[in-house]
């Protein structure tokens, strides 16, 4: 049975409603080496955060998922913090990101012991936190897949095989996000089952269709931060009579509590789709149904296994 992986055990599509798909409660975009790095106490984690989940609850979201991977400050322990104290489901990944901030022990670590740590993380838990990872985060470099990052993919999916674990990948631009299809098809992973990052910041729209056509889910992720809807409407609207609705996530990119920062920052809502980008998209002549596609069945159908 499909079930969607979260901090609160695993969730059915008949218990979920709307799902906000790329997010984050916890970062360090410090490397690994900086002092104090992916540090903070669990209870100022869970006051700076836990309102943050409550103005979302009380929109009608019924999960959110949790982008922060190994290399950038992933704590599944704080996470199930906030995610307890609103009660509120949270889908943690496993994976790693991209150089710089990969560690040395994964740059050491073979392919098959990578694959490894993250079936355990996928079938068992993370680092103790009794969080079981629901999906695969990876990343990959503007300029090409370096061979680390190359050796971190095909771990991801061989892992992403044997689970049926959806690999999201953090990757600028569209003609990467092509090799890194070619990658895990290879080792034996389906294209309907990875998520293009920030499919936005890829200029070349015709990439954002051959990336949709060859069954990958695109992935708008940063609405509300760039000032730009009406290109984002444009382009949902382009790939809506292109017939490929099925295949859009949408998305914030925001929050989060930064131990870099003093009080650990100060976060950004969740709520602009909602307040503002959704109204519009139905402004635009995208129906209520469709809108509901869009943030329900989609997220669901991307990230449960």
């Amino acid at each position: 049975m499909t079930r969607l992986i979260t901090t609160l055990g695993p969730r059915g599509a008949e218990e979920l409603g709307p799902i906000l798909p790329h997010e984050h409660v916890f970062v360090d975009l410090r490397t690994w080496d900086a002092p104090g790095y992916a540090q903070a106490d669990p209870a100022d984690v869970v006051a700076l955060m836990a309102p943050e989940i409550e103005r979302i609850k009380a929109l009608g979201f019924a999960a959110l998922v949790e982008c922060t991977p190994v290399g950038v400050g992933r704590r599944a322990d704080l996470v199930l913090a906030v995610s307890q104290a609103t009660d509120f489901p949270i889908v943690v990944p496993t994976g790693i990101y991209r150089e710089p901030w990969i560690p040395p022990w994964a740059h050491e670590a073979s392919e098959d012991a990578l694959a490894d740590w993250m079936l355990s993380e996928l079938e068992g838990g993370i680092e103790g936190s009794g969080v079981q990872a629901g999906w695969i985060k990876v990343s990959a470099g503007d300029d090409g897949i370096t061979g680390a990052e190359a050796k971190i993919l095909r771990a991801a999916a061989r892992a992403g095989a044997r689970t049926n674990a959806v690999i999201g990948s953090h990757t600028i631009r569209g003609r990467v996000v092509l090799e890194q299809l070619d990658i895990i098809e290879a080792c034996g992973h389906a294209p309907d089952r990875f998520i293009s990052i920030h499919t936005q910041a890829e200029p070349d729209f015709a990439l954002h269709l051959e990336v949709a056509r060859r069954g990958a889910w695109i992935e708008y992720d940063w609405i509300g931060n760039d000032g730009e809807d009406e290109r984002h409407l444009t382009n949902i609207h382009r790939l809506l009579d292109a017939g490929l609705e099925d295949r859009v996530l949408l998305s914030h990119d925001r929050g989060w509590y930064d131990p870099a920062e003093p009080g650990g920052g100060t976060p950004k809502p969740y709520t602009y789709l909602s307040e503002r980008f959704l109204p519009k998209l139905e402004a635009s002549g995208v129906g209520s149904d469709t809108i509901d596609g869009l943030m329900r069945d989609n997220p669901f159908r991307a990230f449960a296994r």
